[in-house]
């Protein structure tokens, strides 16, 4: 089976929520984000401000794993809002600004309008990007 890797875009409120609770949802947790998802992908969070739609600007990559052997699920977070998740190995990291890595990664380099991608909130990146960003975040 061939691994693939993907950025999720969440605010950091939400990326600390998910290492805590051990999951990933991607884009208010549509369905079929998560399906897109095999054990052992790889999956990086970037966070454009610190809570949804408000607070400090951050442009970083926040937090990385792997996803683990099983399946979507659906999960009761409240009323109403049932988000569809796959669990999660996380691994400890550090936040890392995006600008320094923008003429290093092939989804932004040569390309000004990079932040088109971050917009659509879930998105496959090649595995030297993970490795580059990986690399950048290793404590």
């Amino acid at each position: 089976m061939t691994m693939r890797y993907w950025i999720g875009v969440a605010s950091r409120e939400h990326v600390k929520a998910a290492e805590t609770g051990g999951f990933c949802q991607f884009c208010h947790g549509r369905e079929a984000r998560v399906r897109k998802l095999s054990a052992g992908d790889g999956v990086i969070y970037y966070s454009t401000r610190e809570r949804m739609g408000e607070g400090a600007h951050i442009r970083a990559f926040t937090a990385i794993g792997r996803v683990r052997p099983g399946t979507a699920y659906h999960a009761a977070q409240s009323a109403g809002f049932h988000p569809w998740r796959r669990d999660i190995d996380y691994r400890p990291a550090n936040e890392v600004p995006i600008t320094p890595l923008l003429g290093q990664l092939s989804f932004s380099r040569e390309n000004p309008n990079w932040g088109w991608l971050m917009r659509q909130g879930f998105f496959e990146i090649t595995q030297a990007d993970f490795d580059t960003i990986a690399a950048a975040m290793e404590m």
